[in-house]
């Protein structure tokens, strides 16, 4: 006997509901999931942490962001041993020292708990996969800017920190379009120690070189120097000289809108934990047979090696876009 159109209409919505409630049993709030990283009261990480809480409540289970407040790579080891202790179904994790870093990781797949790390990887370690920027082909694009506003010649400096590997591979790929530019010079790359202070006081002292030895580009790997530069121009009333800033929190836009910083780089944190969350999910719900496995090697294998969030430039062209994008976020 078939269904009459009006009963169709009324099955629908039901079968939806007992689709979803279907979804919300497989859940549970006493699922525990971890975001660990340094340096975590900056935007760049409360993003993160607001796509984190956006999984975790689309899913119906617990994540939480734990890390040391400022730069420190061995408060975060530590702070990667008291998750594991207490037996989560999964870690995110950005690496600020893959050598310190990378046993615990280890310490957590022969534990049985999953990890993948997001913005910055342990390649060498047996993380599961990775989620974030093509950070060498960020370089390259902030490099190509860079070259275009200095028309090709002029002393360059780089704002970092020499251990951390999404910067390491920043500045590979700065050096790779940059060493076609016989007239560009790379003065100095100055270790900030994740202290963004030190590279407005580093700044001032580049400001003050003149003749051969000016300073023209200026180019921070991470999202906390650009403002601090840009301070130290403003101080200085610098002009003639090309900033290039990473990441798109409020405070660097604004200051891309008003020309002290030439560009910055964008990328996706909320996105990065969003999609780190649901995966660390997946692999709870739907375990692989084995953690400790090389699965880069596998061709049939179940998880991807790299999930590529995406980049771009950001200038004035482009900056009220972004604004907004933020407010928006703001308000959900």
């Amino acid at each position: 006997m078939g269904v009459s159109r009006s009963k169709q209409l009324l099955f629908a919505p039901l079968a939806v509901a007992f689709a979803l409630l279907a979804g919300c049993e497989r859940h549970s709030k006493s699922e525990r999931y971890y975001l660990v990283a340094t340096n975590i009261d900056l935007p760049y990480w409360q993003t993160a942490k607001a796509g984190l809480q956006q999984a975790a409540a689309q899913y119906g289970v617990t994540a939480e962001m734990s890390g040391p407040s400022v730069f420190d790579p061995a408060g975060e080891v530590d702070e990667m041993r008291a998750i594991i202790a207490k037996k989560p179904m999964g870690i995110l994790v950005s690496v600020a020292d893959p050598t310190t870093l990378g046993p615990e990781i280890n310490k957590a797949i022969s534990a049985g708990i999953p990890v993948i790390t997001i913005d910055s990887d342990a390649p060498d370690s047996n993380r599961l996969y990775f989620i974030g920027t093509n950070n060498l082909e960020a370089g390259r694009l902030g490099g190509q800017r860079l070259a275009a506003q200095l028309n090709g010649k002029g002393n360059v400096v780089f704002f970092t920190m020499p251990s951390q590997p999404n910067l390491v591979e920043r500045l590979k790929g700065y050096k790779d379009v940059l060493s076609t530019y016989p007239g560009i010079k790379i003065t100095e790359v100055f270790d900030m120690k994740g202290d963004s202070g030190t590279a407005m006081d580093k700044t001032e002292e580049y400001l003050a070189r003149k003749g051969a030895d000016q300073v023209n580009g200026y180019v921070c790997l991470e999202a906390s120097a650009g403002k601090d530069v840009a301070e130290a121009f403003k101080r200085q009333h610098a002009t003639g000289r090309v900033l290039i800033a990473m990441d798109v929190d409020r405070a660097t836009l604004q200051l891309v809108k008003d020309g002290t910083i030439d560009a910055t780089i964008s990328q996706k944190p909320y996105t990065m934990a969003l999609l780190g969350l649901k995966g660390l999910d997946d692999l709870h719900h739907y375990p692989l047979k084995t953690l400790n496995r090389d699965y880069e090697l596998d061709a049939q294998s179940p998880i991807p090696a790299f999930v590529d969030t995406g980049v771009s430039l950001v200038d004035k062209s482009n900056v009220d876009q972004f604004l907004q994008s933020g407010s928006n976020q703001a308000r959900r």
